[in-house]
């Protein structure tokens, strides 16, 4: 099966490309809404994270997610002991959907994994496809779209892995800094791509 990992900034749209990929028939595995799962009440990744960060984080059991956000990235020795814990869950669960969906016979799987580079999951992949955006723009889009203050998306964007880094590892670059129909153009030629792999 061939696998196809996704990546791309914060803001630049990776989570729209995905959505195109999935309504195109290809199966994804999101990591996103993985590690949102592993972190269910009730789950023993919770319970590490509350033991971790304080149990004040559960409120009836469920996470405060902008709390263990606000105490997780305050620095990096506490965003590694947060990755610490949630990484390994990620990526075993991940490991898990891909064996089940080459099981079913699927002859390609999309990875959308935000840290796929930072990680190097990428090396695990068959092909690697990056979404890209002005940083401008991506700051833009935070702020109006997911309501952020500016100088919280220009923080959030340094922390990545630059731009150039992630083009110099990218076997595929897809360029969203147009309209919807341009990249629904560059995500139909994607697809064409894989399925003839």
């Amino acid at each position: 099966m061939l696998r196809v990992g996704l990546t791309g900034g914060i803001g630049s749209g990776k989570s729209t490309v995905a959505r195109m990929l999935r309504e195109a028939g290809i199966p994804v595995v999101d990591a996103d809404a993985i590690a949102r799962e592993i972190m269910e009440p009730g789950s023993h990744v919770l319970d590490r994270v509350a033991a971790e960060f304080g149990a004040d984080l559960l409120d009836g059991g469920a996470l405060n997610r902008s709390e263990l956000a606000r105490r997780a990235f305050t620095s990096p020795e506490a965003t590694a002991r947060l990755n610490a814990i949630t990484h390994p869950a990620i990526r075993a669960e991940s490991d898990r959907r891909f064996e089940e969906l080459e099981a079913a016979g699927e002859a390609v799987a999309v990875y959308d994994m935000p840290l796929l580079l930072e990680l190097g999951l990428d090396k695990a992949m068959d092909l690697t496809v990056i979404v890209e955006v002005e940083a401008d723009e991506r700051v833009r889009r935070l702020v109006q779209q997911r309501g952020m203050g500016e100088e919280d998306a220009r923080n959030r964007i340094a922390r990545q892995i630059s731009d150039a880094e992630r083009r110099a590892r990218a076997d595929i670059v897809i360029d969203n800094n147009g309209d919807v129909n341009a990249l629904k153009a560059q995500v139909e030629g994607l697809v064409s791509r894989i399925k003839d792999f």
